[in-house]
């Protein structure tokens, strides 16, 4: 196991090195998540393509709240871990086990029990709705391996290894794609081998986490006694986690809102912004991994009360996300159709992707002080702030904007391409009064 004390050594060089695993991961986590869709596209009829795509939108929902609610786990364990507090350390992970165990439990059977109706929610064509349901059902039966992973990594992240999980994500995604092509392909199970292929994946993925585990053990001692339920601890990680989990299914919301708008300029539109909204994902990588970062190495200076240190992990995380995201932005302005054009030959979906890009990609640098400024809130216990401002950004700016530009120019997308980077500013602007109003305090 290969920790990092994050609260020694050079700021900027222990953030990047922190930082990086986390980037080749979150890379590789893309890169898997499309890989179905990818194979049954290429065996299968567009009733399949369909309901894999409508199942991963479901499932990517989920996976987030399961995420949102194990960060609560990592920044406990990294203030722990900062403070030297090995019997803290060690109740925490007692505890996100038995806690996770249930949350995951419980999960599963809503899923499962609930797939077909989320299905008819979805809209699902009725040709699709077949495969949709098994590979929602399938994929929801595989819950209990997703929380299992994301906790097993949230544990060694917030004791400062973040190389080890990339690991875990790189078996997964190569076995997924392995037995996506042997049971698509070769066997012929549509969306449901797709299913089959993700719940196996990870699941062989969980049990090597479990395996390196157990063969490794922790710095510090831990035992059976400490795996126990313990209530003020619970409700800590809940309190941490539930907020960010909140934060992540409401803002996927929004963005199902905003494609209902687009829909509704016609087909030519919606292409587009599916096109622009696959490379933003990908821009938006290394802020998001730099941020994660900075999470937990704020968790860690704060447990420490190294404060100093913390601000500077801040400015540190902010310059090195500016760095990706002005780079973007530049590149979006000159050659925007380059990108566009890697995902469609069709030209009128990759002009008017171009168009909705240039405004889009603003947006790259303006998200990198406010995924920066909400870990670092989030790294000192304080998750409630970012989900606050964020929700308000989302649904009283950006959805409103999306909606108000559209119909300015109803067969472009050029004016709703601002709608982000506009609303974006907005939370940066709350981001910065709160900083203000913090630091004030601090000093009284």
């Amino acid at each position: 196991m290969k920790e990092l004390d994050l609260t020694q050594g050079s700021v900027p060089k222990v953030l990047l090195q922190f930082a990086l695993p986390f980037l080749l991961a979150n890379l590789l986590q893309a890169l898997y998540g499309g890989a179905d869709l990818f194979v049954v596209g290429l065996y299968d009829d567009a009733a399949s393509v369909a309901g894999v795509a409508i199942g991963s939108q479901v499932m990517q929902t989920v996976t987030g709240i399961i995420l949102g609610l194990t960060t609560g786990t990592t920044i406990l364990i990294a203030i722990a871990t900062g403070a030297k507090d090995d019997r803290q350390t060690a109740r925490t992970i007692g505890t996100s086990v038995w806690l996770f165990a249930l949350v995951g439990f419980a999960l599963t059977l809503v899923m499962v029990a609930l797939h077909t109706p989320i299905a008819r929610l979805m809209h699902t064509p009725a040709e699709a709705m077949a495969d949709t349901r098994h590979y929602l059902l399938i994929c929801s039966a595989g819950i209990p391996f997703i929380m299992g992973y994301n906790v097993v990594c949230g544990i060694l992240r917030g004791l400062g290894d973040s190389r080890t999980p990339l690991y875990f994500v790189g078996l997964a995604c190569a076995i997924n794609i392995i037995l996506d092509f042997l049971l698509v392909g070769g066997f012929h199970l549509r969306a449901a081998g797709a299913a089959i292929a993700t719940v196996a994946s990870q699941g062989i993925s969980f049990a090597t986490a479990l395996w390196f585990l157990h063969r490794h053990g922790f710095h510090f001692a831990f035992s059976r006694r400490d795996i126990r339920l313990d209530g003020p601890l619970s409700r800590r990680i809940v309190k941490l986690g539930a907020p960010i989990a909140l934060q992540d299914a409401l803002i996927n919301v929004s963005f199902l809102l905003i494609t209902v708008i687009v829909n509704q300029m016609g087909v030519i539109a919606s292409a587009a912004l599916g096109v622009v909204e696959k490379i933003i994902t990908f821009a938006m990588l290394p802020p998001m991994a730099i941020s994660s970062a900075v999470a937990a190495m704020t968790a860690q200076n704060y447990g420490a009360n190294l404060i100093r240190r913390m601000n500077l992990c801040l400015r540190s995380g902010i310059g090195m996300a500016l760095v990706f995201g002005i780079s973007v932005c530049i590149y979006s302005q000159f050659l925007p159709e380059t990108l566009t054009a890697i995902f469609t030959h069709d030209p009128a979906v990759v002009t008017m992707g171009a168009d909705y890009l240039r405004g889009y990609s603003i947006d790259c640098v303006i998200v990198s002080f406010v995924f920066c400024i909400n870990s670092y809130f989030s790294g000192q216990g304080n998750s409630w702030f970012p989900m606050v401002h964020s929700l308000i950004v989302t649904f009283l700016f950006r959805v409103p904007l999306s909606w108000a530009f559209s119909h300015i120019a109803p067969s472009s997308l050029f004016w709703m391409g601002f709608a982000p980077p506009l609303a974006t500013t907005v939370s940066l602007l709350i981001c910065f009064w709160y900083l203000r109003r913090q630091a004030h305090k601090r000093a009284m």
